[in-house]
């Protein structure tokens, strides 16, 4: 009888320690804080990957240039985030690899109809005097801040790798 009290016990303790593992969470996915990333079939243009060994980027709608900036620190804040510096330095550098895109939503703004320039307006977060490129910058800053710690704390993975048939 007391063999049988010491089976069951290691059996519940093992039952115990197996729902302790994690390993088949998918490196964090499953807790649904990752967000995936586009594909072909929810976008209209394609481009290459700026990421040196990644899929050719996927690209939003080419008239909203503000959503190519955010695919951008999305892409570039997941891949760099594996790094072992600070957030912010991380963030800093994702913000950087995406400064093309950053650029392109800035001229987008300046061609607007408003002479060319940029207007001076209060924030609506701060109330303190701004202009929209400053706000782009600002936004740029925070989206990649956002995604390098998103892709930490759900240890999201980089954009898939390309599967390319020709030689390099």
């Amino acid at each position: 009888m007391t063999s049988n009290k010491l089976i069951a016990i290691a059996a519940l303790a093992a039952l115990g320690l197996a729902a302790c593992d994690n390993t088949g969470r998918g490196a964090g996915a499953a807790s649904g804080i990752c967000k995936p990333f586009t594909t072909a079939a929810q976008t209209t243009t394609t481009a290459p990957s700026a990421i040196p060994g990644a899929s050719p980027g996927v690209l939003p709608a080419a008239g909203d240039p503000s959503a190519n900036l955010d695919d951008c620190l999305h892409r570039w804040g997941y891949t760099l985030a594996a790094s072992s510096d600070a957030a912010n330095f991380v963030a800093d550098a994702t913000l950087a690899a995406c400064s093309t895109a950053l650029s392109a939503w800035n001229q987008q703004s300046l061609s607007v109809d408003n002479g060319g320039g940029a207007l001076q307006a209060p924030s609506l977060m701060t109330g303190q005097p701004t202009n929209p490129l400053a706000e782009h910058h600002a936004f740029a800053e925070q989206r990649a801040l956002f995604y390098v710690v998103q892709a930490r704390a759900g240890h999201c993975g980089p954009p898939p790798a390309a599967t390319s048939t020709t030689n390099r």
